[in-house]
């Protein structure tokens, strides 16, 4: 069973058992072989409660496709790319990220990690839908298969990238939320000078304790009193597959993630002078201030991860962030990977005799909304009546869904690329502006929600 609305913009994602199953995975995985035309794939996945079987089943329509497989076995999506970058392999990750524990999904990228096309996704996805709805071919002969750990690989390969000697000894809060961070920071963290204080470090794809989805405020508390608690100098909570992290300084104040990607930018940028750095079109614009008095170049991408790592690659870009918690390196495959973004935080914190309170905040300049989540039945009329109503007071810009800019301010809305649900940004001088701004367009929403 495949139903056609698993197939995202930038991954499949959907409900198991009511959305896909067992039998979807095998037309996925008979497809994958033929639209990717590869000799050999390394598959992993996360800890879900369906994962084995959809990997099995995934990996068997693969094989029974003629196509060899690497089984990775359990591993964070930045796992996953480190595990195609380093074998020079295509890549699937089978994962829903931060989705509830009914829903499972996948990721891919080419060689290298190398970010797969939205044709490759539409072929994917036709090719598949035909499958299951017409039965597959029979097999052809069956590629080869074997197992491979390569978690010791990407510690020792994050750690390489990341000057951490000499660091002062911190204390750290990691906060998994029962995801695959829980597999791979104790690993990490088995080599440096900190002292790892875990959260639900247990892999549980029921997700006991909170959501792995640390956009969402009330799944950073149990970290931000952790850090009260212990009088920890930060913490890292990762979500779900673990490729975002967001940071929590000594005070338990959520960093943006916008100033973690200044701060980051600013450090690469002294080891390659004039660099770019790419950004996405909810990054606050005092990122974009930064790089530039420090010599960098930016530019702009569409949210999510395919269209970052492209633009990374076809620009040479040294780092890219999303206010979203992902961070892209090309030392890292042009890939995200939450715990290196965690790596360079404790780098600069450990160099330095500031708290990490003070040491962010130079970089940054506004105050922001964090993301609101509406449900709505028209996405797009929303966007048009917000678009209308604010036109008089800024530039109304339509590069990832709707943006709207004034003096010192803009107000982004755009579609969710793996939810049903309408994305509201606000970025403003002022806290007092941000909060009249939020009000001002919820309140449009919510009228022509009504409509509805």
């Amino acid at each position: 069973m495949l139903n056609p609305v698993i197939f995202k913009a930038n991954d499949i994602r959907g409900i198991i058992a009511e959305q896909w199953d067992g039998e979807g995975a095998y037309a996925l995985g008979r497809a994958y072989a033929e639209v990717m035309d590869e000799e050999k794939v390394v598959v992993s996945r996360d800890m879900r409660v369906s994962g084995p079987f959809v990997q099995e089943a995934f990996m068997r329509g693969v094989r029974d496709g003629g196509v060899s497989v690497v089984d990775a076995g359990l591993a964070s999506t930045d796992g996953l790319w480190f595990a195609s970058g380093f074998l020079d392999l295509p890549g699937v990750q089978i994962t829903s990220s931060h989705n509830p524990p009914e829903y499972n999904g996948m990721k891919f990228c080419l060689r290298r990690a190398l970010p797969v096309t939205p044709q490759f996704l539409l072929d994917l996805a036709d090719k598949a839908m035909g499958y299951d709805q017409d039965g597959c071919p029979p097999p052809v002969n069956a590629g080869t298969y074997e197992q491979r750990d390569t978690l010791p690989d990407y510690v020792d390969y994050l750690t390489s990238l990341v000057d951490l000697n000499g660091i002062r000894r911190l204390r750290v809060v990691v906060d998994a939320g029962n995801g695959m961070g829980g597999h791979t920071a104790p690993a990490v963290f088995a080599g440096l000078n900190a002292e790892l204080i875990g959260l639900y470090l247990d892999l549980d794809g029921n997700f006991p304790n909170h959501q792995p989805n640390p956009l969402e405020p009330q799944n950073l508390v149990d970290a931000q009193k952790a850090v009260r608690e212990t009088g920890a100098d930060l913490a890292i909570v990762f979500d779900g597959d673990a490729d975002r992290a967001f940071i929590i300084d000594e005070r338990g104040d959520v960093v943006s993630p916008s100033t973690i990607t200044a701060m980051i930018a600013v450090s690469e940028l002294a080891r390659e002078p004039g660099a770019t750095i790419v950004v996405n079109t909810i990054t606050s614009s005092g990122v974009r201030e930064i790089v530039e008095e420090h010599g960098g170049q930016v530019v702009e991408s569409r949210v999510g991860h395919t269209y970052m790592k492209a633009l990374m690659a076809s620009r040479n870009a040294i780092f890219g962030g999303e206010h979203s918690a992902h961070y892209y390196f090309r030392d890292f495959f042009g890939a995200d990977t939450g715990m290196l973004a965690g790596l360079h935080v404790l780098s600069a914190l450990g160099h330095s005799d500031q708290p990490l309170s003070a040491l962010t905040a130079q970089y940054s300049r506004y105050a922001g909304s964090g993301e609101i989540n509406s449900t709505v039945h028209n996405a797009q009329a929303c966007m048009d009546k917000v678009a209308r109503e604010l036109a008089a007071q800024g530039e109304v810009a339509w590069p990832d869904g709707l943006k709207v800019t004034g003096p010192n301010w803009w107000a982004s809305l755009r579609s969710s690329n793996t939810e049903p649900l309408l994305r509201l940004n606000v970025e403003a001088a002022t806290p007092a502006r941000v909060e009249e701004l939020v009000s001002v367009v919820l309140t449009l929403i919510g009228e022509e929600s009504e409509k509805s």
